[in-house]
């Protein structure tokens, strides 16, 4: 993807790219599943793929190649999906990008004791601090973890924060999927 700014390492590029992807489709869209595959090695055993994906003619002999899968189910909590993921042994990663409400840490304390799931998520819709983000986060079989994140107020690509720790959650739901 051309607008992709250069990182520092491959999964950072592949977080990147995934999110930019992500931003082309708009907000409010449901949550996607990439796995990440080594673009070399499928570039050496499946010619036909890599030249489907653009990726015969790329200069680089190292990175990710993000392959989005089927639709995550919407009818089925996140955490329970992710947990029926089991992933061949081509895939050295996977991705999952997906929308949030989120309110500022200063929001915790006002937070009524008692909501149910659903009573909370309408409390947190309608809270005037309330912030849409888009997050994708990343992880290897390794343990090697990347995000981004991307307030729907500042959708641009120079305002995208990274790091290896922005959803320890969804990060460690994503390194279950590489268990066995």
């Amino acid at each position: 993807m051309s607008n992709t700014p250069m990182a520092a390492n491959p999964l950072t590029r592949a977080v990147l790219e995934i999110d930019e992807y992500a931003s082309g489709l708009g907000w409010d869209q449901p949550a996607r599943l990439f796995a990440l595959v080594d673009t070399a090695r499928l570039r050496a055993q499946e010619p036909s793929l890599a030249a489907q994906l653009g990726l015969m003619d790329e200069p680089e002999t190292t990175g990710l190649t993000p392959i989005e899968q089927d639709e995550v189910p919407t009818d089925k909590a996140l955490d329970e999906f992710l947990a029926t993921i089991a992933w061949p042994d081509a895939v050295v990663g996977c991705a999952l990008t997906v929308e949030r409400l989120m309110l500022p840490p200063s929001a915790e304390a006002q937070v009524p004791q008692g909501l149910s799931e659903a009573k909370l998520s309408k409390w947190v819709a309608e809270h005037p601090d309330r912030q849409e983000v888009r997050m994708t986060v990343a992880v290897l079989r390794d343990g090697t973890r990347e995000s981004a994140l991307r307030l729907r107020e500042k959708d641009a690509p120079t305002d995208v924060l990274t790091g290896g720790n922005l959803v320890p959650g969804l990060a460690e739901a994503l390194s279950a999927t590489f268990e066995e």
